[in-house]
């Protein structure tokens, strides 16, 4: 295959940025789209050109660190991350734009490189248990409902990618934030923090500069692991819930 790739070039977070066009032959439909981006790079060392700058990790989709807009969409055309999209997802010839994140709350590092740690900023503020568990319990000693343990775990498959938030035409991160409270507000071993979890994590993401979510749902259509729309719904109801709570203090 041989395609034309318009990638993102920015040397720091103070610098200006643009789209620069570079030729890629001889690859294959079966590699990845990083293993494509390897190979870019691999031809700019030997040419004694600055290699392109991207984020990446594990490559098996399961870190969320390949943070890439392709052809104007998060992690590209396949409901996956960058790092588990195949080339054979494009045509030979075609010309891929490949950019960054776009997000206030994401500033570019360089290239396609963005800062992430807003999420992690999010997750510290109340996505944790305090109840002390010392050594693994007995697995029947706190029976969980089947549909508590089920929600529990669609919840906690996020990986924390990032794609909600730029595929949102606001740049909200509710998607990520609902995620994070509904993983552990419905388990007895959230209990104690559900109330300052989701009022501490929302207050938290607006802090960030995060945009405003107007259910546009574009979040979850992006979203590699499925995490479902009405997630928000469901931490609203228990911001809601936690907001009457604390008044009646």
């Amino acid at each position: 295959m041989r395609l034309t790739l318009r990638v993102w070039r920015q040397k720091n977070a103070d610098a200006d940025g643009a789209m620069s066009t570079y030729e890629v032959d001889g690859v294959s439909p079966d590699m990845s789209f990083l293993e494509l981006l390897d190979t870019l790079n691999e031809d700019l060392v030997l040419r004694g050109e600055d290699p392109v700058a991207f984020d990446h990790d594990c490559r098996e989709g399961i870190c969320g660190a390949c943070s890439l807009v392709i052809d104007g969409e998060a992690h590209g055309p396949e409901r996956t991350t960058a790092c588990q999209l195949h080339l054979r997802s494009f045509a030979d010839g075609d010309t891929i734009d490949v950019e960054p994140w776009r997000a206030a709350a994401f500033p570019v590092v360089k290239d396609l490189v963005v800062d992430r740690s807003a999420l992690d900023r999010i997750v510290q503020s109340g996505g944790y248990v305090t109840a002390p568990t010392g050594s693994a319990p007995e697995a029947h000693a706190t029976p969980v409902p089947k549909p508590d343990a089920d929600f529990a775990f669609e919840h906690a498959e996020c990986i924390g990618c990032g794609a909600c938030v730029a595929a949102c035409p606001n740049g909200a991160a509710m998607l990520f934030t609902s995620a994070k409270v509904n993983h552990l507000g419905v388990l007895p071993q959230g209990a104690p923090e559900r109330e300052t979890r989701v009022l501490d994590m929302v207050a938290r993401m607006d802090e960030e500069g995060f945009g405003g979510c107007t259910l546009a749902g574009e979040c979850a259509t992006a979203c590699p692991k499925g995490i479902p729309l009405m997630s928000i719904t469901s931490m609203n109801k228990e911001w809601l819930r936690a907001v009457r709570k604390a008044g009646r203090r």
